[in-house]
């Protein structure tokens, strides 16, 4: 029998960004997600899916089926999901980087290669407006209350977290170095070389992500908890868009400068990228991929790059942005569409199976959530996929950031080390330090 969800409508006083994290903040799982449509959060678990290294794990209403998956994991994602008695779902996870060598058919990681939960509780944010679906009464009662007043748990602030950005410099500059000298050597055109930087303190994950949102300008932000994983970020770029009417966007970033805050300084170092040979060459064969790997899912006579090596201002630094559109092909959907881009050009690298061995050899550590996705898709076959960057990262007590910069022949690794720093500013700034 199918379920449906009941539904409220509340007006709220408060920013959406306050009122989101008040709500997230009843929950021990949520998902809270901004994108053009406005602010959604997603609270509790009806159903849940979790991508393995061997099997697909699936709950829903008390009952699990773990299914072996071979060739496209996503494959019984899809089905589990399309096949769900629940009227009007969205579904909000994550998935690993990770995930792209699976789909390339290399051996996977032993670890989480995506998590998804369709909520039971789900607030979608418009202006002064706030829509509250819900599987219980009890839970929509709970969800309004919070809502009519969503600063009647105030967060006590605590003070900036210190982190050293310098750690491991000379380890990273040394792969670079390396890359650059495969590159030379024809085995790669373009690798992008990520480094951790702990960060001592326990940090309060939502009053960090509502100070660093004021100040940074992504494409999409988002704050997570789930299964001990927390993650806040800001993206610079959406990895895919599906609308429900079969119209795809990839936008692919590649190029980067620092954002001073200087008026004088920011143009100069803007005339820079656009001028740049580095830069235009890493952000060219960027674009290229992308556009080579839309063919496979749309309609060829549809794609398009329909707006060429601008620049984009994410929050400390600025970019250069291209978009790649299409239609999506007779038998495709969103999830073939996510599995032929997946992970982002502008985060792997060129070709991408010769870029997961070099990140394999040369990174300390798997890269999970890091250059992942923050996805939402929806019953009506609509996904947005958010690339993950300029972000906090906490598990098992543990809290670091990751940042990295596209190698290629042209590359000097002490200007690759800089473009980290600068990157990392997006975030390294905001860290507020837990109370608790």
């Amino acid at each position: 029998m199918t379920r449906h969800y009941r539904t409220a409508v509340v007006e709220t006083t408060e920013e959406p960004i306050v009122c989101a994290v008040a709500v997230a903040d009843i929950f021990d799982n949520y998902v809270v997600y901004e994108s053009p449509e406005g602010w959604q959060v997603a609270c509790g678990t009806a159903a849940e899916v979790v991508v393995g290294p061997r099997t697909v794990r699936c709950v829903y209403d008390g009952q699990t089926v773990e299914t072996p998956w071979e060739g496209d994991p996503l494959v019984p994602v899809r089905r589990f999901l399309n096949e769900l008695p629940l009227a009007g779902w969205r579904a909000y996870g994550w998935c690993a980087f990770e995930l792209g060598a699976a789909l390339a058919g290399l051996e996977p990681a032993d670890e989480v290669l995506a998590h998804l939960l369709v909520p039971a509780v789900e607030v979608r944010l418009q202006g002064s407006h706030a829509t509250v679906r819900s599987l219980t009464a009890e839970d929509l009662d709970t969800v309004e209350r919070r809502l009519a007043d969503p600063t009647s748990q105030p967060r006590r602030p605590g003070g900036r977290a210190s982190v050293d950005l310098a750690a491991a410099t000379d380890e990273y500059q040394e792969a670079v170095a390396s890359v650059v000298r495969d590159i030379n050597a024809g085995k790669l055109e373009k690798a992008v070389l990520s480094r951790v930087v702990g960060v001592p303190e326990k940090i309060d994950f939502p009053a960090s992500f509502m100070a660093g949102r004021r100040r940074n300008t992504p494409a999409r932000s988002f704050l997570l908890a789930m299964s001990g994983l927390q993650v806040f970020g800001f993206s610079p770029e959406i990895v895919l868009r599906v609308d429900a009417d079969g119209t795809l966007v990839s936008q692919p970033l590649a190029g980067t400068r620092a954002l001073s805050g200087d008026a004088e300084t920011d143009v100069r170092l803007r005339r820079q990228l656009l001028t740049d040979a580095k830069e235009i060459h890493e952000h060219a064969i960027s674009v290229r991929t992308a556009v080579e790997e839309l063919h496979g899912s749309c309609r060829p006579d549809t794609v398009a790059v329909s707006e060429f090596m601008t620049v984009k201002e994410r929050g400390s630094v600025q970019h250069l942005g291209s978009q790649v559109t299409g239609r999506l092909a007779e038998g495709r959907d969103a999830w073939s569409a996510l599995a032929a881009v997946f992970p982002a050009v502008t985060a792997s690298g060129v070709p991408k199976r010769a870029a997961y061995e070099a990140i394999g050899r040369l990174e300390s550590q798997r890269r999970g959530p890091y250059a992942g996705a923050v996805v939402t898709v929806d019953a009506d076959g609509s996904m947005d996929a958010a690339l993950v960057l300029r972000s906090a990262y906490s598990r098992d007590g543990v809290t670091w950031l990751r940042a990295g910069a596209g190698v290629v022949g042209q590359s000097r690794p002490e200007r690759e080390l800089e473009e980290t720093c600068e990157k990392l500013g997006c975030i390294a700034g905001y860290l507020v330090i837990s109370e608790g």
